[in-house]
């Protein structure tokens, strides 16, 4: 395994994290305490949960994920090997009818997920998505439109939830704070709210980066190398679809398709062009003998602004395979093939 730093702090992380979101709906408990002795085992130290966990989030499911973690860590006993990071998850109003990110939720997020991680901190408290301004993640890209809005109350709301953030930090319920799906905006604002005040900033942000989704690579690429943010990509295998298993109208058991028809959270992700672009990287991949799993990670390592990707798996085969997307390197050849399909499918979701 390769190690790097999480930010500008001293903790030291795997260069592959381990996402834990299919645990508690596709895997049980006891597979996911299989995959975090085989994750740990193999030297990813770096997990990454979140309280609205498993997926896709209903009410009867969530917090189960970190419930797995926990009673992973009270029958190990390897909470000190782990760098731990999680997640307040707004607008669930199953999980608390106060839908913003504000002081009160923050509290009551941090201290349920500590009980049910049965820990007396998280090393990496992020805040899953803004809240009080237009977003763009999910897909909203497409009809998104930057407006105006009350910016004295969103930067007062941001002020307090820095204050917050780091009240936690002084009481060690918390190492360090960051973000998730955020903008180059939010990010750079909530740095400089928290220089100016002489508090502790966010260190990282986790956005979904991809073959097939890859707009971060811009003005969000600048500012985590200016502000020396780390870059966490999750899904950088689109969800599984960069596998090659939905080609041609596949449907296997996996998120997408587990999913309630009538949201719709993830189907917009299989489209004419997807499906055309994810057929040119796994003919790419396979062409150089490369799995097309461990040529997306690998892909992902050869940016400068990406610190971790954030790995999933239902099996412990696919687990391992991921993982040892950490060897791979890939040839000029490849990655100039890999520009080309980017080039004719550029946004294809």
């Amino acid at each position: 395994m390769k190690y790097t730093t999480l930010g500008q702090t001293d903790i030291n992380i795997s260069r592959i994290c381990l996402g834990t979101m299919t645990w508690g709906n596709q895997n049980t408990e006891s597979e996911g305490h299989s995959q975090m002795d085989m994750a740990l085992d193999m030297g990813v130290n770096f997990w990454d949960t979140a309280e609205m966990y498993a997926v896709p989030p209903t009410k009867e499911t969530y917090g189960s994920t970190e419930s797995i973690i926990g009673s992973w860590f009270k029958k190990t006993g390897r909470r000190d090997e782990v760098i731990l990071a999680s997640k307040l998850s707004p607008e669930m109003p199953y999980i608390r009818t106060q839908n913003r990110i504000d002081r009160p939720s923050i509290i009551d997020a941090v201290e349920s997920s500590l009980k049910r991680l049965q820990t007396e901190y998280i090393d990496l408290y992020q805040l899953h998505w803004p809240t009080n301004r237009s977003l763009f993640h999910f897909n909203n890209v497409w009809s998104y439109k930057a407006r105006t809005t009350n910016w004295q109350e969103v930067m007062d709301n941001q002020l307090e939830v820095v204050i917050t953030l780091n009240e936690l930090i002084k009481a060690g319920k918390i190492r360090q704070w960051g973000l998730s799906n955020d903008s180059a905006w939010g990010i750079t604002q909530y740095a400089n709210i928290a220089r100016s005040n002489n508090l502790l900033g966010p260190v990282s942000v986790q956005n979904e980066y991809s073959l097939l989704r890859r707009r971060d690579e811009l003005n969000i690429a600048e500012a985590c190398l200016i502000e020396g943010i780390s870059y966490l990509p999750w899904s950088p295998l689109a969800m599984g679809v960069l596998s090659g298993k939905y080609l041609g109208g596949q449907t296997p058991n996996a998120r997408i398709t587990l999913d309630e028809p009538s949201q719709n959270r993830y189907g917009y992700r299989l489209t004419e062009n997807v499906e055309a672009a994810t057929r040119a990287y796994v003919e790419i991949a396979k062409s150089n003998n490369i799995d097309p799993c461990q040529m997306a990670i690998a892909y992902c390592l050869t940016h400068p602004f990406i610190t971790s990707p954030i790995i999933g798996a239902s099996t412990l085969e696919q687990l391992e395979t991921n993982i040892k997307a950490i060897d791979v390197e890939l040839s000029d050849d490849v990655n100039n093939a890999i520009e080309a399909v980017h080039k004719q499918y550029p946004m294809p979701f």
